[in-house]
């Protein structure tokens, strides 16, 4: 049986949903979507995704270079998007574009925060400053954006906002201390506020990603003596063997972005090729 959902932004109270056929599953037809770190990776395959789905994309990076590829990528192909630019750590920033946003568009139809950064380090290898700025990008910056579009997507009554964590936000990561605080701190801050607005009609959700073959990742292993071993101990450390794709990722945020999850709220989904399943060992 087809899922029951609304297609249309519902009151909370309202549960007079409709059906929708498989076919016209997953529609993004005319919402607008905002996605952070959307000039490359991740961010660029969800932006892509969304278009394809119907949505009119806006994507936002500090990487002008970078975001305006996607959009042309995504208006090659027949999609509406926009480029702009978005320094995630500025409060001023994400305030300023809210506005603007609000003006030009009216309320967001889905949010994803997906602007992050990673580092190598232990508690006594990762400095102050280096702790500090993974924070501040990785959390704050989730934080800042988030404040600057949700109070409309609230007074609507209806929104997906999509937060980036990672498999290293719901169990510890070797060497990776400072982005492992970081992703715990996402899937706390994204549990509390779906908490917080679970009666609004807005949906808070996250993706918690094992390794993904992004740029990101290519070029760290450009930094090994062995390209080739490393790139087989990333993929290792997935159950099934392999790393994923940006796509496969970007596949999960459709589903959070489109009417069909309109039960799922609070909740943190790994995509990791079962790292978080355990390790196999008794």
């Amino acid at each position: 049986m087809p899922a029951r959902v609304s297609s249309t932004p519902q009151n909370p109270a309202d549960d007079t949903a409709v059906f929708r056929d498989p076919p016209n599953m997953f529609s993004l037809r005319a919402k607008k979507a905002l996605v952070t770190g959307a000039g490359s990776g991740i961010g660029a395959a969800i932006a892509k995704t969304f278009s394809r789905a119907g949505a009119h994309v806006i994507v936002a990076d500090l990487n002008e270079s970078g975001g305006r590829h996607t959009v042309s990528e995504i208006v090659s192909v027949g999609g509406t998007a926009e480029f702009v630019t978005l320094d995630v750590t500025s409060e001023t920033a994400c305030q300023t574009l809210g506005r603007e946003i609000l003006a030009k568009h009216g309320p967001l139809d889905v949010l994803v925060n997906n602007a992050g950064i990673g580092a190598v380090g232990t508690l006594l290898t990762t400095s102050g400053s280096e702790f500090d700025r993974m924070l501040q990008v990785n959390v704050r910056g989730i934080f800042n954006v988030t404040r600057a579009f949700l109070p409309a997507m609230i007074e609507r009554g209806a929104g997906s906002v999509i937060n980036m964590a990672s498999a290293a936000g719901l169990e510890g990561l070797k060497d990776r201390l400072a982005y492992a605080t970081s992703k715990h701190a996402v899937v706390g801050l994204t549990r509390s506020a779906a908490l917080d607005h679970a009666k609004s009609g807005v949906r808070i959700n996250c993706l918690c990603p094992g390794r993904i073959e992004t740029p990101f990742v290519t070029s760290r292993l450009a930094e090994y003596p062995d390209r080739e071993a490393a790139y087989l101990e990333m993929c290792s450390t997935q159950a099934n063997g392999r790393m994923g794709r940006p796509d496969e990722v970007a596949a999960l945020a459709l589903y959070l972005a489109s009417d069909e999850s309109s039960f799922v709220t609070g909740a943190a989904l790994a995509i990791d090729g079962g790292m978080t399943a355990g390790s196999g060992r008794f």
